[in-house]
């Protein structure tokens, strides 16, 4: 068999490429045009804008061969942008054509009644059998072929699994003739996305060609029905502090308010202690992500901050250990870490797309960007502007990958102000302390939250809500709130934060910092609505499982993905 894998030139393909291995069935890439004449099978991943994968598909000369391959009748699986091409365009992108082998156009979704991107785990329901237990998969756009079967009837006719989100329905897989393709990605979706991908390798190919839908004119598109909920799961996501100990050796490592070192005793008797010690260990980055994966966790973040982040494409230990995490992770990498533009010690220049695309290609699905988001949304401030100028990390990277392919991560802190007399330009974003605040301090006192760069250390003018409705103008997926005041206190995350930037934004929200016991993790879902909840310290140090944490929720009625690798 014939096996080819499609690399279009943007997205996290190694996923794939890695899965595959895993799974035991050998490929080769297409190189050229005239490999499409020698593949029996062909997988096209990736994600990213649709002109963008039309674009580099035309430039390799590749349109018009994947065009002649798929009429020409032999398996084809699609996955993401893999899917979107195969349609006649997208709102994204509407001078620009697509495939045209599905009628009907790619249209983005709905952002009134819920957060877009879509990211997170949700059901795929069966077409033709809707009362099967449907099986959970990793979604990660914005855009999608919406599901009108009444309306659109030529273009339901393909629909094989649809999936509800917010007050949409559209279609997560499409089955017909040789063509199977998926919204959702089966590498990055665990045990049951491999499962999808073995399976269909496995079946002989005289069947995946022939496919198992009946033909159009027998075709009766079941009545669409919404639920009173989607299915989607709030993420629980493990994270990893990655930087080199004393011997030069990559480590995690976590500490409080950012001071990673052990603490040590200033004169060897005294009761005082001091930081200075050897760099906290706490485990090596690959080992600890598989654990992770293996109990569960829905996403594992990797970020870097050690000092090799000043020189990311000479970086090759952290590109190793990305690369070595994605051979035996299928859930989502996000890498955070010095992605901007930057110089080497030598003078040569990177930018930030070059940065994150090297990332990209090692096997991360996300990027995380944290002070050159702030410095990017300042100058977007400044300028007086609603959007910005097209340069910065963000705009860069989510234009060749996609906005669900670009984090931003912050990182605020509290400004006490005075109520009473306080007429600033934050006056509207300010929290007041509740009398039981589990912080004493906190009580009666008021304050917003400024942000910081330099992993804390310098504190800006520009608020929490102003960063956040920023970045989402410049084009980020989603925002992580990482909560200074709160890091390493094991007192909870902080709901006044982020009831606050949810409030702001669109886009999906991930809290941070804080995390003490399981029920803190009810306790955000419940008061803030945010997305996904990420943790480290308490997950390097054993104190809670996320086993725990998900056998918690589930009993507390928070929706989220009970099985594991």
């Amino acid at each position: 068999m014939g096996l080819y894998l499609l690399d279009y030139g943007a997205g996290n393909v190694q996923s794939l490429a890695n899965s595959l291995s895993k799974l035991g069935h050998p490929f080769t890439w297409i190189s050229s045009p005239d490999d499409f004449h020698k593949a029996t099978s062909l997988i096209f991943p990736g994600v990213g804008a649709f002109e963008t994968a039309i674009e580099n598909l035309t430039q390799k000369g590749f349109l018009e061969p994947l065009r002649e391959y798929l009429q020409s009748g032999k398996p084809y699986f699609g996955i993401c942008i893999g899917l979107q091409v195969l349609f006649q365009s997208s709102t994204e992108s509407l001078n620009v054509k697509g495939l045209d082998v599905i009628p009907g156009i790619i249209e983005r979704l709905d952002d009134s009644d819920k957060a877009v991107p879509h990211i997170g785990w949700n059901s795929a329901d069966l077409v033709q059998t809707p009362d099967v237990e449907p099986a959970y998969y990793y979604f990660v756009h914005s855009y999608c072929s919406k599901y009108f079967p009444k309306d659109r009837p030529d273009a339901a006719g393909w629909a094989y699994t649809t999936t509800q989100y917010g007050g949409e329905v559209f279609v997560s897989s499409v089955r017909k003739g040789n063509v199977f393709a998926t919204q959702f990605h089966p590498e990055k979706s665990g045990a049951a996305g491999l499962a999808v991908l073995d399976n269909w390798v496995k079946t002989p190919e005289a069947e995946r060609s022939a496919g198992v839908s009946k033909p159009e004119s027998l075709y009766s598109p079941p009545v669409l029905s919404l639920k009173s909920k989607d299915n989607l799961t709030k993420r629980i996501i493990a994270c990893m502090d990655v930087r080199s100990d004393d011997d030069g050796n990559l480590v995690v490592t976590k500490g409080d308010q950012y001071d990673v070192r052990e603490k040590v005793s200033s004169d060897g008797t005294s009761m005082r202690v001091e930081t200075g010690g050897a760099v906290r260990n706490l485990g090596k980055p690959v080992t600890l992500a598989a654990k992770y994966y293996a109990a569960g966790a829905d996403e594992i973040c990797l970020l870097n901050i050690t000092s090799f982040r000043q020189s990311p494409l000479q970086d090759q230990p952290m590109l190793a250990v990305v690369r070595a995490a994605a051979e035996c992770v299928f859930v989502p990498l996000t890498i955070g870490g010095g992605i901007k533009d930057t110089i080497d010690p030598d003078g040569t220049k990177h930018t930030a797309l070059e940065v994150a695309s090297e990332y990209f290609r090692a096997g991360a699905d996300k990027v995380s960007i944290g002070s050159d988001a702030v410095f990017a949304a300042e100058m977007l401030l400044s300028s007086g502007q609603n959007r910005g100028n097209g340069t910065s990390s963000i705009e860069t990277i989510a234009h060749a990958y996609g906005s669900q392919a670009v984090v931003v991560s912050i990182d605020p802190r509290r400004v006490f102000v005075d109520a009473a007399t306080y007429d600033g330009p934050h006056k509207d974003e300010l929290i007041h302390g509740s009398a039981d605040s589990v912080f004493e301090a906190d009580r009666g006192k008021s304050w917003w939250y400024a942000c910081t760069v330099s992993g804390g250390r310098e504190t800006r003018s520009i608020s929490v809500c102003q960063l956040a409705r920023a970045v989402e103008v410049l084009g980020t997926g989603e925002i992580l709130v990482n909560s200074i005041d709160r890091d390493g206190t094991g007192l909870g995350f902080d709901s006044d934060l982020l009831r606050l930037v949810k409030g702001c934004v669109k886009v999906p929200v991930v809290a941070s910092s804080g995390a003490g016991k399981k029920e803190h993790f009810a306790d955000v879902f419940e008061k803030t609505g945010v997305e996904a909840a990420l943790a480290a310290g308490i997950f390097h140090r054993g104190e809670v499982d996320i086993v725990q944490v998900k056998e918690y929720l589930e009993h507390n009625a928070v929706k989220v993905r009970t099985s594991v690798a």
